[in-house]
């Protein structure tokens, strides 16, 4: 499907995650491990905050992320303390820029990996169940901004993992009306700029999409004393990935299943997930 990251911690260099890695996005982009498909190549994203109050910046592409040689210049160029990055496999909906992650709307960003089953079957009643005044934000036709949007709309800016859990559910209840089963996979992410909101859930409880986050980057620290690029990210810097970026074990540990992630600075809290039924 896609793969994606979202890194927050000292300001550091896209560079170092997207392209310096063993396993890094850009890598993957090309040679998944552990996604649907082998290859992301049907566009990509990347959005970065430089102040944490303030709307982020933004680069899509509809070209591969390993034959763009604009991402790699603005890759060693910025610097940022919080950032989203995401590779795309496109499935019901064109390649197109519009349709590539993140989504933006004011402070906030939103990238996904999964699908809604049959979403030409049941995507008009989703829409119409988004706020009027934020539908006219809907760029693109995907699944994932319909589902950013759905979350906008049952209060995301205000308590973010309730408001997935309320999209999770408006979507299930939808499609089953429609005789579908297990409609929802997802991992998903969503960040203001002051914190990264992670899911991880699937309708069938056994979610094929993976998710992982880093343990400790001291011990990283200790592996490389020498190595600028580690040292630059801090102690408390914290990563989610679809796939490791470097084959060490004890640097990563897989997302549970029906799991939210919140990261706040130093604070990152576990909490279960369970869709809210609408």
């Amino acid at each position: 499907m896609c793969r994606w990251l979202a890194y927050t911690g000292n300001p550091v260099s896209l560079e170092t995650m997207l392209f310096h890695a063993r396993h890094s996005l850009i890598d993957q982009s090309l040679h998944s491990r552990l996604g649907a498909t082998t290859t992301n190549g049907d566009g990509f994203g990347l959005g970065w905050y430089q102040h944490p109050h303030e709307m982020p910046f933004r680069y899509r592409s509809i070209q591969p992320a390993w034959h763009d040689h604009n991402l790699r210049e603005l890759s060693r160029a910025v610097s940022a303390p919080m950032f989203l990055a995401h590779v795309r496999a496109a499935t019901h909906t064109p390649v197109q820029e519009t349709n590539c992650h993140p989504f933006r709307h004011r402070r906030w960003m939103f990238m996904h990996n999964g699908m809604i089953e049959d979403f030409p079957l049941v995507r008009r009643d989703l829409l119409m169940a988004i706020d009027p005044q934020l539908f006219t934000s809907l760029e693109g036709s995907t699944d994932s901004e319909t589902m950013f949007l759905l979350a906008m709309t049952f209060g995301l800016e205000h308590s973010p993992v309730p408001a997935i859990a309320r999209m999770a559910g408006f979507v299930e209840a939808t499609a089953r009306r429609h005789g579908i089963a297990h409609p929802l996979s997802m991992t998903v992410c969503a960040s203001d700029g002051e914190q990264l909101v992670a899911v991880r859930y699937a309708s069938e409880g056994q979610s094929p999409r993976s998710l992982y986050h880093s343990t400790s980057f001291k011990h990283l620290h200790a592996l490389y004393p020498d190595d600028p690029r580690i040292a630059a990210v801090g102690d408390d810097a914290y990563l989610i990935v679809s796939e490791p970026l470097v084959d060490l074990p004890q640097a990563w540990a897989q997302v549970p299943e029906s799991t939210a992630i919140v990261v706040r600075g130093a604070q990152v809290d576990y909490l279960p997930f369970a869709p809210i039924p609408s």
